[in-house]
């Protein structure tokens, strides 16, 4: 998870936020977080659309 986290720049928190919602490609196993770097890269490149709060209220 800590290199996900700074692979993407972004929380522990929002990488969870982003699994959740949004469909982040990643694989628990146990109580660890598993993530294959070309997936999460690929995943990016193709929904490169992180919705912020005020595009939520603009909506």
């Amino acid at each position: 998870m800590e290199e996900i986290c700074t692979h993407l720049g972004a929380s522990r928190d929002t990488v969870k936020k982003m699994i959740k919602k949004q469909g982040l490609p990643a694989y628990k196993i146990d109580r660890k977080w598993k993530f294959k770097i070309s997936e999460v890269d690929s995943w990016v490149r193709n929904n490169n659309r992180v919705t912020s709060q005020s595009e939520k209220v603009s909506n």
